[in-house]
């Protein structure tokens, strides 16, 4: 999701989810009701900052993220302990599973409230969530379909 709308580079992260900007640049909560409209977006936009995220939005994302990523990783965590792994591998997949949403939010939080130099924690977070996604995907894959027994 921070890929999304803020990007891959500290900076981004920084400029999405830090302090500057928080009074001129505020993204509103979506509307009761919507309406599509269609039109030409110049290439010029599409390399401009989309968004800041607010102190509101902050939370509301952290209250809808946390719960689901909690939720992939316990199921994920079913599988990693059915996997023919050494106890203490599984066990290190199923910390990675459940720390990396803690570090990614932990990361934005920091941003927002200490210094955008925390923006690196939000991205580390990102790419450990899903280095634990793909570990738990090839290596079920792996033990399903190719492993000779």
């Amino acid at each position: 999701m921070v890929g999304l709308y803020a990007g891959f580079s500290t900076r981004a992260v920084a400029e999405t989810y830090g302090p500057a900007g928080e009074a001129t640049m505020v993204m509103p909560m979506p509307p009761d009701t919507t309406m599509v409209v269609e039109r030409d977006v110049p290439v010029v936009e599409l390399t401009e900052e989309q968004h800041h995220v607010d102190r509101n939005l902050l939370v509301q994302d952290t209250h809808v993220h946390m719960p689901m990523y909690a939720v992939i990783a316990a199921a994920l965590s079913v599988i990693a302990l059915g996997l023919a792994l050494p106890r203490w591998a599984a066990l290190w997949i199923i910390a990675l599973l459940f720390a990396a949403p803690w570090l990614d939010f932990a990361g934005m939080w920091l941003t927002k409230l200490a210094s955008p130099r925390f923006a690196i924690v939000t991205l580390a977070g990102g790419w450990a969530m899903a280095l634990g996604y793909v570990i738990v995907a090839a290596l079920a894959t792996y033990q399903m379909w190719w492993r000779k027994t």
